[in-house]
């Protein structure tokens, strides 16, 4: 499983084990899986779209500006804005 973690300026939104992540990257959306090599992109406006297993249909989040970072440790979304 893969480690998720959105966050604002104001708060941890969420944190939880999924499947898989797709982030609205400055160059197109990106799928992030368990394992995935480490970068860091900008994220346009747009929606997360996060799948607690493989095969169920995703959570959509509404997300405005920030960065992606995917590391060793998982996927940090740090928004702008949410929702």
């Amino acid at each position: 499983m893969l480690h998720f973690e959105l966050v604002t300026p104001e708060k941890l939104v969420r944190s939880e084990e999924v499947y898989m992540v797709t982030v609205p990257g400055a160059e197109g959306d990106f799928g992030v899986l368990e394992g995935h090599a480490p970068v860091m992109s900008t994220i346009r406006d747009g929606e997360l779209l996060v799948f607690r297993t493989q095969g169920a249909q995703p959570d959509a989040v509404a997300i405005r500006g920030g960065f992606a970072e995917v590391s060793a440790k998982g996927l940090t979304v740090l928004a702008e804005e949410v929702g």
